[in-house]
């Protein structure tokens, strides 16, 4: 008999080669009906896998992320086996799940070019393949095996990423029908719970990621077990187009991109600016009661600030390379992060245990080497502002100061409306301990600490392996939109590690030397993706206090155009934020256009408003209409703005 222990704590005991199907049969017949896969001290592994020996259980289903994964997996290889049906000698690189979906990056045979005409004939094929119900089956392969079906298969691609990436004893297959993958797993049982299937798009992907090897073509899909699913994912599409960041920022004139200034740079407009501007103030609002003290560090930094860091070793690949001066071994390199720079702020004089916390803020510009082929408008540039800070604190502070920043990221996320979110915590990954500095002991603690801090301030969150930043574990916000999409946004991490290597230190009330520990956070996570996540979130309709501009007033014609610049100067002086509109075009067209830029108000102005000092509102949208004097109506958006910032 083996013990198993579920979620909630309970055990129940079972025979020796129970399988996760079994379990769940053994608990309902429904359960066992949705459960696509189970997790099995902590690996996510397919049902029909037998359990030998006591262990921790997770049931998934499909709503869970840990069984989309499996489900989209699975599907990415039946996406593979419909292909090689289609198109024979057919190559195929890789085809991991992803957020949404999965891909798989291939490339076809005699020239043969797979496009947007071809989607239909691949879904007919999947579905074809799906109502089979292939059993989808695991094989371990020894290596040699491993080249050798694959050569005999003419995959080309298998074969290198057999001979390179793996070894001996860790490599196994999955088989269903016709189709056979290298892959780690997990998968389906079998091929017939996928009944909605779209081929979403197809792009080119070089092998490896590398711009110097031959371009795949990617293709992106998803599926889902019910068609039901399928078509509300659609209809999120739909949506998800209108509300696209890239559209909205140019009809609103947020910001832009330019070829000649470079790829993924982004330039902020008039308007943009004034927009991250004022989040930069309201953060600063925020921050005041914590005492944080702001500093600017610059854009570049010495090679051997980020190895000193650790940046450069584990960032390098990810980072402009080193800028060579005319002076003989001087490198510098654009910024990746802001911390080593702030690690050099705290050691410019000597520190008391009395000195800490101490709270070190900079709204950073950082730069990142993005694959042009990853740029995605603001989500994905090349140089990006984040909301930074280190704080610097006794060991016995990590806690508190961990849960204070709880609490300035939950306050920034109710001041916008970003209600649904879970926390993640993300860990080191214990089997590639390569990948991270410092001790067992160090990430112990901090792993713990953060366990600590997120339970004394009841906040619910899951724990994700291999997430963790090369330094330290972090706290992650997952934010949902308006539309249900999920977005990192706000993280905190706990860093025993950077300031061991920048050798900081303090005097403690013994008089010893120790060593402080470093928490990073940023509440936006950066301004650029801030900006972009709740532009989608809002479909462009911002909160009054934020928006732009407030009001544009629309005079009917160019009669009533110097009214509309006497009210406009009152507006000013008013802290109300208007434009005029004064195009030689009908009211109806700029009543459109503005409606287009989102302008929360319209102020038309006309004979009878010019005579009696009067304003016809206009809500967007075509809502409320009221006629009232300047005064009044700066009083409502003044007290709109005031009751939105009232809890700041």
């Amino acid at each position: 008999m083996v013990k198993i222990t579920f979620p909630d704590g309970s055990v129940r005991e079972y025979e020796s080669g129970v399988t996760g199907l079994q379990i769940a049969e053994s608990i309902s017949p429904a359960l066992a009906r949705n459960v696509v896969s189970c997790g099995v001290n902590g690996e996510t592994v397919e049902l029909n896998r037998p359990i030998n020996s006591d262990a921790t259980i997770a049931l998934y289903k499909f709503e869970d992320e840990e069984g989309k994964h499996t489900f989209w997996h699975t599907s990415a290889h039946l996406l593979a086996e419909a292909l090689q049906e289609l198109y024979p000698g057919i190559q195929f690189g890789f085809g991991p799940a992803i957020e949404n979906g999965f891909f798989y990056d291939v490339m076809p045979a005699n020239g043969q070019v797979i496009s947007e005409n071809d989607f239909p004939k691949i879904e007919q094929k999947m579905m074809e393949l799906a109502k089979k119900d292939e059993p989808v089956v695991r094989r371990e392969v020894s290596k040699a095996d491993a080249l050798k079906e694959f050569e005999a298969d003419g995959q080309t691609y298998k074969c290198e990423h057999i001979d390179q990436d793996l070894e001996d004893g860790t490599i196994t297959t999955y088989t269903q029908g016709n189709f056979t993958d290298l892959c780690r797993g997990p998968h389906l049982m079998s091929t017939g719970a996928i009944k909605a299937v779209k081929i979403t798009s197809v792009a080119g992907a070089f092998w490896r990621g590398d711009a110097k090897r031959e371009q795949m073509t990617r293709i992106y899909g998803i599926t889902f077990p019910k068609k039901k699913m399928l078509d509300e994912y659609l209809v999120m599409l739909e949506e998800a187009k209108k509300r696209d960041h890239r559209k909205i920022g140019k009809e609103m004139e947020l910001f832009m991109f330019s070829d000649r200034v470079g790829k993924g740079l982004p330039i902020w407009l008039p308007k943009g600016t004034q927009l991250r501007l004022r989040l930069q103030d309201l953060l600063r609002r925020i921050l005041k009661p914590y005492n944080y003290q702001e500093v600017i560090t610059p854009g570049i930094g010495s090679k051997n600030l980020y190895v000193t860091s650790g940046h450069y070793a584990h960032y390098g690949k990810d980072s402009f390379q080193p800028i060579h001066t005319p002076e003989e071994d001087e490198e510098y390199m654009l910024k990746p992060m802001n911390c080593p720079h702030h690690c050099e702020v705290y050691a410019r004089k000597p520190r008391s245990y009395k000195d800490l916390p101490l709270r070190i803020a900079e709204f950073g510009t950082v730069f990142r080497y993005e694959k042009s082929g990853e740029l995605h408008g603001l989500t994905r540039v090349r140089t990006f502002t984040q909301d930074d800070a280190h704080i610097f604190v006794r060991p016995d502070q990590v806690k508190a100061e961990f849960e204070n920043v709880i609490d300035i990221i939950q306050k920034v996320f109710g001041i916008f409306g970003f209600n649904d979110y879970e926390a993640q915590i993300s860990l080191r990954d214990p089997a590639d301990k390569e990948k991270y500095i410092g001790s067992d002991e160090i990430w112990e603690t901090s792993e713990n600490a953060i366990r600590q801090a997120c339970k004394e301030k009841g906040l619910k969150a899951h724990e994700e392996i291999g997430e963790a930043a090369f330094y330290g574990p972090k706290l992650d916000f997952m934010v949902k939109d308006a539309i249900g999409r999920r977005w990192q946004l706000g993280t905190i991490q706990v860093d025993y590690n950077l300031p061991a290597r920048f050798k900081l230190e303090y005097t403690a009330e013994d008089n010893s030397k120790q060593t402080p520990v470093m928490i990073h956070r940023a509440p936006f996570g950066s301004l650029e993706r801030f900006t972009a996540v709740l532009i989608e979130h809002t479909a462009g309709h911002f909160p009054l206090w934020l928006t732009p501009t407030q009001c544009t007033i629309l005079p009917i014609s160019e009669k009533y155009n110097d009214y509309a610049r006497q009210l406009k100067a009152y507006f000013d002086s008013v802290d109300v934020r208007a434009t005029i509109d004064d195009r030689n075009e009908k009211i109806g067209r700029k009543i459109r256009d503005n409606e287009l830029k989102r302008v929360p108000y319209m102020l038309v102005v006309g004979e009878k408003e010019a005579s009696d000092g009067l304003v016809s509102m206009r809500k967007q949208g075509g809502g409320e209409q009221a006629t009232m004097t300047k005064e009044e109506f700066a009083k409502r958006v003044n007290d709109e703005v005031a009751d939105q910032l009232k809890n700041v």
